[in-house]
């Protein structure tokens, strides 16, 4: 039986955010600019004893871990979860995650670069509308529109809708779907497992750090040999830092979806950058590449 999506309660002034630690541990002074940035938004926070904990370059045990996820979709009284950093560690706790009580409380969860696996895997297995949007760490260091844009997401009950002047056409056209992606190199690690994603009939964006044009090659032409692509709906590139010129992940897209006749667009102010905008994954959106515009046909969250 295919599952309904379900949309988080949005938040209101006085709501408490649990933070938690997924995957690496993190620098303490970037934390507390995000969490006093949040704070001045008008949110209560709630960090949990073990957020600081570490083991070789985890924060703290795959145990651990997993148990602050799932703590905090169980407490009644956290209204959203947000994570504190990506780096590396979220699919060792995917298998230890409690999915029933995950579906029975959505919850606003909140992070992107390695967080992707959990945004993917909580789409998958609960049909949770999450989102792709700065962890803790990175939030104080952003820009205003990145702030701007989480603060909207998680509050507004308007439809979301962002156009991306700057955007860069690689294929025209347009596409609906519900628009799932994140981080390239995450999403790829997933192939093979019980936690692979399906992108069929999908807007899928991307995104990346620090990985040469080649490798970036190599992981889309490793998802299309696997099907990953099969029925793509549509193609946002999102920012590639550190990998290349702009015109690389440009050339390397249109040469390996070139059979797929899909809209795609480059130039999507999400990734490892003072712009990280805020993208609800698993949310039914239309995308005009023509246009350079990805709108959402529905609120993000619920009243």
């Amino acid at each position: 039986m295919k599952l309904k999506n379900l949309k988080p309660p949005r938040l209101k002034q006085g709501d408490t955010i649990g933070i938690v630690a997924p995957a690496s541990h993190f620098d303490l002074e970037k934390f507390n600019k995000g969490i006093d940035l949040l704070e001045s938004m008008g949110f209560n926070t709630s960090v949990p004893e073990k957020l600081f904990n570490k083991k070789g370059y985890f924060a703290g045990s795959d145990l651990e871990r997993a148990e602050m996820v799932n703590r905090y979709f169980a407490d009644t009284t956290i209204k959203a979860i947000m994570c504190a950093r990506g780096g590396y560690g979220s699919i060792r706790i995917l298998s230890l995650l409690d999915y029933k009580t995950i579906q029975k409380n959505p919850k606003i969860f909140v992070g992107f670069s390695d967080v992707s696996a959990l945004l993917s895997t909580l789409y998958s297995r609960c049909r949770l509308v999450t989102f792709h949007g700065p962890t803790v760490t990175t939030l104080g260091n952003s820009d205003q529109k990145t702030k701007d844009s989480l603060l909207s997401m998680i509050t507004s009950g308007e439809k979301p809708e962002i156009a991306m002047e700057s955007g860069i056409t690689i294929q025209p056209g347009s596409a609906s779907g519900p628009v799932l992606g994140g981080n390239l190199t995450t999403l790829c690690h997933l192939l093979g497992t019980r936690f692979q994603p399906d992108f069929k009939s999908c807007i899928l964006f991307l995104e990346d750090r620090g990985e040469a044009p080649y490798r970036i090659d190599r992981m889309l032409s490793q998802m299309k040999l696997a099907g990953c692509f099969n029925s793509l709906a549509g193609l946002i590139l999102g920012n590639f830092k550190d990998c290349g010129d702009t015109d690389d992940s440009i050339r390397i897209a249109d040469d390996i979806f070139k059979d797929n006749k899909i809209p795609m667009l480059a130039g999507l102010e999400v990734g490892h950058g003072k712009r990280n905008l805020s993208i609800p994954t698993g949310l039914n959106a239309t995308f005009n590449a023509d246009l350079k515009v990805l709108a959402f046909n529905e609120p993000a969250t619920t009243g």
